[in-house]
This record gives C-alpha cells, structure tokens and sequence, in this order.
C-alpha cells in the first residue's frame, strides 16, 4: 500500500472524517488532503502552518519515547472538529473529522492501517 492509498483507506473510514493527509517530517503535504468536495476550515497558508507545527510536536514528543514508550496517536476533541495525528516512519498521518458522539474505535482502526504498512 502506498501513501496515498492509505490516505484513502483511512477516508473511507467513517463517513465524517474530512482531512486525511500524510505529513513529512518537515511539515509539508505529501499524500492525501481533504475528503471530497468538503471545504477547509483555513485557508491553505494556515495549513501550512499547522503541518509544520504538528511535524515539531511529534518531533518534542519523542523526547520522551525512552521513558513512556512511542506515542501511537494523539488525540484533540475541539470545538468544530476532532483531530487525530498517528506519527510512523519519520511521517505523520493527520486525520480530521466531524465532531460525533462515538468515536473511540477510529483511532483504532487508523492504526490496523498503519501496521499493515510495516
């Protein structure tokens, strides 16, 4: 599977999910990006700015790998959305979705995508 297939597996999810999009450890777009005709919530020099800084959190994350493990996801449930990042392979996979009442299984299932990668 290549990186934009995963991209559209983890799309294909849950029908609210809006952003799937891999991210390089520089913070640039590589594979994937919004879901369909939905609209961003920003406009594309802010999601430069938050590539970026998800690329440095996950990067100040790892300071602690050696004394909490490797971190297999965050999560932030928002106001206006639900984001998710899955760092692997010096990338992460950034996932937004629709604010929904049940959605504890979808990192989950995210992550069973990731594995089969290795």
């Amino acid at each position: 599977m290549d990186e934009n297939e995963l991209c559209a597996k983890v799309s294909k999810i849950d029908p609210k999910i809006r952003f799937s999009g891999l991210i390089n450890n520089k913070g640039r777009l590589i594979a994937g990006g919004m879901i369909g005709s939905v609209k961003s919530l920003e406009d594309e020099k802010e999601d430069e700015m938050l590539f970026m800084e998800l690329a440095l959190r996950v990067k100040m994350r790892q300071e602690f790998d050696k004394d909490f493990g490797r971190v297999n996801f965050t999560l932030s449930h928002r106001e206006k959305l639900i984001v998710m990042s899955f760092p692997f392979d010096k990338k992460v996979l950034f996932v937004s979705m629709d604010k929904r009442k049940e959605f504890d299984k979808i990192p989950f299932k995210i992550l069973k995508l990731i594995e089969k990668l290795d």
